[in-house]
């Protein structure tokens, strides 16, 4: 039995009536909103590693934390 490619399955997806693709698209759109907690720990962490890297290379600075809220503050007073 050969697996179902991505693109299998839009074909088949497009054949429903435009309800039933709207339902479709909802539920998948849902679940991207609120992935497992173990995958949504994997994305954070990918983040942090890709970060941490470009600190380690020079591609980015750290900002101290005073300067951010200061920023903060000064954009909510203009």
């Amino acid at each position: 039995m050969s697996a179902v490619t991505k693109e299998d399955l839009l074909f088949e997806a497009m054949k429903l009536p435009l309800k039933e693709r709207a339902d479709l698209a909802g539920e998948l759109l849902k679940s991207l909103e609120e992935p497992p907690e173990a995958e949504r720990k994997e994305l954070w962490l990918d983040v942090a590693e890709r970060r941490l890297q470009e600190m380690r290379d020079g591609k980015v600075r750290e900002i101290p934390a005073e300067e951010v809220f200061a920023r903060g503050r000064a954009r909510r007073a203009s």
